[in-house]
C-alpha cells in the first residue's frame, strides 16, 4: 500500500524530472487583432502558463507547487476561438464573448492558478489563514496585492479540459489584480523586462516569471497609454 508520505515523496521527483530542459518562452503584453483557430489553443495555453516547485531536497518533500496560466489578451482570443468551436456560437455570438472577454483584460490582470503540495487545508488561497500570500510582481520594483481571490471548489468540465492541469489533487484559483495602483501607476510597468506571482509563507517562497519580449517602440507606447489612463491632479489650483 503507497502511503501519502511516499506519493508526495514520488510527486516530488516527478516534478525534479519534468522541470530539467525546459526554455523559458518570451510573451508580449500588446493587443490587437489576432488569427486564431481552435487548434491553436493548447499552444498558446503553454506559451501563458508558468509552474514552479517549492520542495525541502534533504526530505523529498513538496511544500508548494504551483501553476498558474496568465489570461492575457492573446491567451483570451485564442481561448474564445476554442469556445466558440465547441460550443458550436454563431459569429455574433462569438464576437460578443470575445468583445466582453477582451475588455476585462482592461479592467484587470487575472490569473488562473492550480496548487498542491503540504497540508490541502492550509493551502486555500482565498482565506486569511492561508499558508501562502500571492502578490503580482515584476523587475522594476512593483509588488501588488490581489483584489480578488475565488476559489474554484467544483471545476466544472470546462474547467477541466481548458486547464488540464488543474487535476483532482490540486486547488483551483482564479486570482484577480489591479491594473493600475490607486495613484495610476501601472502594476506591470511598460518597461519591465518580467512580471510574475511571487507565493511566500513560513516554508519559502517561490515565484512564477513571463519574461516579456524587449520592444522599445512598443515600451514607449505603452507608457504612453498609461500616463493618459492616469486621473488628472489639480496644479496650483488649477483643474
Amino acid at each position: 500500500m503507497v502511503t501519502a508520505a511516499w506519493l508526495r515523496r514520488g510527486l516530488v521527483v516527478a516534478a525534479l524530472l519534468g522541470s530539467t530542459g525546459c526554455s523559458t518562452q518570451l510573451v508580449n503584453l500588446n493587443e490587437g487583432p489576432r488569427e486564431y483557430v481552435a487548434t491553436d489553443y493548447e499552444n498558446v495555453l503553454r506559451t501563458w502558463t508558468r509552474t514552479e516547485h517549492l520542495f525541502a531536497l534533504s526530505e523529498l518533500d513538496n511544500f508548494l507547487t504551483a501553476t498558474a496560466t496568465f489570461e492575457s489578451w492573446d491567451f483570451r482570443w485564442a481561448y474564445v476561438a476554442r469556445y466558440a468551436q465547441d460550443y458550436r456560437l454563431t459569429i455574433e455570438q462569438r464576437q460578443k464573448l470575445l468583445e466582453k472577454t477582451l475588455e476585462e483584460t482592461r479592467q484587470r490582470h487575472q490569473f488562473f492558478v492550480a496548487i498542491f503540495g503540504g497540508e490541502r487545508k492550509y493551502n486555500d488561497l482565498s482565506t486569511p489563514n492561508s499558508a501562502w500570500i500571492v502578490r503580482l510582481i515584476d523587475d522594476t520594483g512593483n509588488e501588488t496585492a490581489p483584489e480578488e481571490i475565488v476559489a474554484i471548489t467544483k471545476p466544472n468540465a470546462l474547467e477541466r479540459t481548458y486547464f488540464p492541469y488543474n487535476t483532482v489533487w490540486r486547488q483551483a484559483f482564479r486570482i484577480r489584480f489591479p491594473r493600475a495602483t490607486a495613484e495610476g501607476r501601472p502594476t506591470i510597468s511598460p518597461s519591465a523586462k518580467w512580471f510574475g506571482l511571487r507565493f511566500a509563507g513560513a516554508q519559502g517562497n517561490s515565484e512564477l516569471v513571463w519574461q516579456l519580449n524587449e520592444d522599445p517602440a512598443e515600451a514607449v507606447e505603452l507608457e504612453q497609454d498609461a500616463a493618459r489612463a492616469r486621473p488628472l491632479r489639480p496644479v496650483r489650483g488649477r483643474l
